[in-house]
């Protein structure tokens, strides 16, 4: 063989080399294609189907959400304006009772203090007018002294103080030597008398209380110092 044809099957070797190499990537495109079912174009596409989905399931999501958080703050708002009524309702009610258990109360108070001084009126204004009779009982026992007249005197004075007794009527008479009580006590004159200086010397007309509170002083006389 010459050089000339060893060349020639050279460069034929070289063509068929690159045309089977060609052949070669052309069947491996042609099995990626096959494999993958679909043209780029194709798959591109696809892929902005996908996502305008995803998006809108995404958007729809969000939307929903957002309406149920509205009804929420809505439910709430008006949970929170019925609580607050309620409120001012229990207030108000609470006021109420406090000011009808306070009206109750002070009528209760002015309606025993009323009683109260209607019925010692009453006695005060019993006890002023049999007072007197009993204090003259008293000036006729000392004038009528062993006459017939004593012993029906005396038994109307025992029945008169049973009913001063009744009533919660004391009579006021100190006796002699006793510390004067100017509450209970009226001085009338002070005279020489064996008694303590300033203490009673004799009662010259008794007095009388009812309870704590004096109807009327005793009068007295209390003894002064003879020197």
């Amino acid at each position: 063989m010459s050089d000339d044809d060893a060349v020639d099957v050279e460069v034929e070797s070289s063509d068929d080399a690159a045309a089977d190499a060609a052949s070669a990537n052309g069947t491996a495109e042609a099995t990626a294609e096959g494999t993958s079912g679909e043209s780029p174009g194709e798959a591109g596409e696809a892929d902005d189907d996908g996502g305008e989905a995803l998006a809108a399931a995404v958007a729809e999501h969000d939307e929903a959400l957002a309406r149920e958080v509205a009804e929420l703050e809505a439910e709430l708002a008006e949970t929170r304006e019925e609580l607050l009524e309620a409120e001012g309702e229990v207030d108000d009610l609470t006021s109420k009772l406090a000011r009808v258990k306070a009206d109750f109360s002070n009528y209760k108070g002015r309606a025993k203090r009323k009683q109260e001084e209607i019925r010692e009126r009453a006695s005060e204004r019993l006890v002023e007018r049999i007072a007197p009779v009993r204090n003259d009982l008293l000036r006729a026992l000392d004038q009528e002294a062993g006459s017939d007249l004593r012993p029906g005197v005396e038994s109307t004075l025992e029945k008169f103080d049973e009913v001063l007794g009744e009533e919660g009527v004391e009579p006021i008479a100190p006796d002699p030597g006793e510390e004067v009580d100017p509450a209970r006590h009226q001085v009338m004159l002070r005279v020489e008398s064996d008694q303590p200086d300033g203490t009673v010397h004799e009662v010259y007309e008794p007095g009388y209380e009812m309870g704590d509170r004096v109807v009327s002083e005793a009068k007295v006389t209390v003894s002064a110092d003879e020197s």
